[in-house]
């Protein structure tokens, strides 16, 4: 059995990485929009999530 076997689907490369894609561009569209200060001022910590939430997702098995 290999090690790739014994993880769950969900905690994936494939999936997770995509999740981090979602949260990167979540981020930029906070900061893009012209609407709610909120959004903006949280932007930059959600964009900052999602990008480390990519390295070290990047790092699983496929």
């Amino acid at each position: 059995m290999s090690a790739t076997s014994r993880w769950p689907r969900w905690l994936r490369r494939g999936p997770l990485e995509m999740a981090a894609c979602i949260v990167i561009a979540l981020g930029i569209f906070m900061m893009l929009q012209p609407f709610a200060l909120v959004l903006y001022t949280w932007s930059f910590v959600t964009t900052l999530c999602g990008v480390a939430m990519f390295t070290i997702v990047s790092k699983f098995p496929a």
